[in-house]
Parts: structure tokens; sequence; C-alpha cells
């Protein structure tokens, strides 16, 4: 028998035997090792997505595992392969494919939103959405392949250059990994966070903080580069002051990258973009260049992955994890043991 951790309801997640299929054409199955849990899970956790998840469904998209069988057809992967996967199906045939956008795919599966994830301990999915991790990688970090993938995805989208100072407006996980690989992009960075457990983590990480609640964080931003301003700047908060912050800080034009999902509409200072030409990007999921150099950011060791993970639950845990992670400041990165169903938890 296998488990999976599915979503029912608004805050109910059970875990529950899950059915068992053959690998088909061109799709292998794996044996997830560790799925961490992001903040688009707790959203459907909240039942914020429901228009959205078909229930009772399966969550989980950051990943790490083993292949264990491999379906008619596919080519370059074997059982016990280590690997990850990058969970974006498109159609190939819309507007945003057909222009090379293949991640904004008008009609996008998102693998752990819009169809089963991987937070159960037998999974099948298409081997064209697999990513190789090199042997020497623990699978734990590797789990966190993913989120990574959304920083270098980024920090690419805002033109990060050597030399660029950068302001990251949001320490969680997202914001520390962007600010981690801003800074190996040659980038000198800044963090502004309110929790001091996770100032704390990215000083850790040899990155410089800022807490907004006992600093004029524009101050010190024209302080640090002489009255000039940002080059760069990241929301990652998703708070109507973090949208103010990454917007004042910017110097002449200046580049704002906009990272978090804000669930409602925000003002924003449009005189300050006219005043000094400032940019505003999205950016959204990322491609598989992007993962891949995630994989090499973590195997390197230039991403301390490892740092970042809070604790380690086994998988009937999981729905407790949930809850847990809801407070906020003291928690970084939870990761469900999709190996064992009761044993095996870690802080």
């Amino acid at each position: 028998m296998t488990l999976a951790v599915r979503y029912l309801a608004a805050r109910t997640l059970d875990t529950a035997p899950a059915e068992i299929l053959e690998p088909g054409p061109g799709q292998v199955e794996l044996a997830p090792s560790y799925v961490g849990i992001c903040g688009t899970d707790l959203h459907i956790f909240h039942g914020d997505m429901d228009a959205r998840v078909k229930t009772p469904a399966v969550l989980g998209h950051e990943m790490s595992g083993r292949i264990v069988r491999v379906g008619p057809g596919v080519a370059d992967w074997q059982v016990g392969d280590p690997v990850t996967v990058m969970p974006l199906r498109w159609d190939g045939s819309c507007p945003a494919c057909l222009r090379g956008h293949q991640n904004i795919c008008q009609h996008l599966d998102f693998i752990g939103i819009d169809s089963p994830g991987a937070m159960q301990q037998r999974w099948i999915v298409p081997a064209d959405t697999l990513v190789r991790l090199p042997e020497s990688l623990p699978l734990e970090q590797a789990a966190l392949v993913e989120p990574t993938a959304v920083a270098v995805h980024d920090v690419g989208r805002a033109g990060v250059q050597p030399g660029d100072r950068v302001v990251v407006v949001g320490g969680g996980p997202v914001g520390i990994l962007i600010a981690l690989v801003a800074r190996a992009a040659g980038a000198e960075v800044r963090v502004v966070e309110l929790s001091a457990h996770r100032r704390k983590l990215a000083e850790e990480s040899g990155l410089a903080t800022w807490d907004p609640a006992a600093e004029d964080v524009v101050e010190a931003v024209q302080q640090w580069t002489g009255g000039a301003g940002a080059e760069v700047a990241f929301e990652v908060s998703g708070a109507a002051a973090g949208v103010d912050t990454a917007v004042e800080v910017l110097g002449v034009r200046g580049r704002l990258c906009l990272v978090a999902i804000h669930p409602r509409p925000r003002e924003i200072n449009l005189h300050r973009f006219f005043w000094r030409e400032l940019t505003l990007v999205g950016a959204r999921l990322y491609d598989r260049s992007d993962f891949e150099k995630a994989v090499a950011l973590i195997a390197d060791g230039t991403i301390p992955a490892e740092r970042l993970i809070s604790k380690v639950v086994p998988l009937t845990q999981a729905p407790a994890a949930f809850e847990a992670l809801e407070g906020g400041g003291d928690v970084m990165k939870i990761l469900v043991d999709c190996t064992t169903d009761t044993e095996g938890a870690h802080a």
C-alpha cells in the first residue's frame, strides 16, 4: 500500500491509501523522497484556490526522489536515477507557447495544483519533466531545487548585473534564495525582513539585513548607495508596505521585480515610475535552464540549502506541518519525508 496526502476542503487534509498505477508510454514512476511545503500549498490549504483545485487533490511540487519504474518508450532514464521534477505541462499551441514562453502557457498544467502532485509514496509523471540530480547531492537539499529555480528565473527577469545594489523585500525562503542567487551573480544585496528569526538565518548565510520596524529602509538605502538608490528591488513580501518600500528604494531607471502573489490589487506610486523612469517586471515560474542552474548552485554549495530546512516530518504528519507553517516567522522550510509514514522525523 502507498500513501498520499490529500487536500479535501479548506483547512482539511488527510493521509489515505493511493491507487498504484502503471507508468504509461513516455512516463516514469517515482518514489518521492522529500517534498517541500510552499506558500502556494498554504494558499490551497486555506481554500483560496478552490475554484482551480479539484478535490481530493494530492499536493506538492518541490521534490526530490528516485525512479522506480520506466514506462514504454522512455530513453535515457534508469531505475534508481536521482531526479527532481519541473512541474509544468504546457499545450505548445497557445500564443504564449508559440512565442517561446511556455512557463506562462495560457492553458498551463501546474503539476501539484492542476494535477496530482508529489506528496505521496509513488508518483507517475511524464519523463520529459524530469531533471537529473548528481548522486553526490543529498536528496533533502535537492528538494529545494524548485524554489531555487524560481529565484534563478527572478534574478534573470530583473537583469541583475555584477555590481548592482539589490534590495530584497521579504526574507522568507524565496526571498533568501533570490538574495543568494543575486549575490552569486555579483550583486551587493540587502534583505528587508521583520522577523528576527529570518534575519538571523539570512545573516548566517552571509547576507546583510535591515529590520523595517527599527530603521528607515529608504534612508538606509540612500546612505548605502551614496544617494543614488538601488538598481534592483524584489518584492517578495506580498504586503502593501512591501510594495511601497520596493518602489521607494529604487534609483533612476531602477528595476522592480514583482515575485510575491498579491491576492488583491495594490496602490502603487506611479509618479515615482514616471519621475525616475522605473521599470516593473513580473516573474512567474521558470524554464529548464533555470532548473539546471538551480541544481548546480545547490550542488556546489553556493546555495546553503540545509540552512533553510527547519524540520523534516514523516508523511502522516504532513497535515500538522501545514498548520505549523501558518505561524510564519520561526519556521522557514518544512520537508515531508515520503519514504516513511511514522519514523524518521527530525529538526
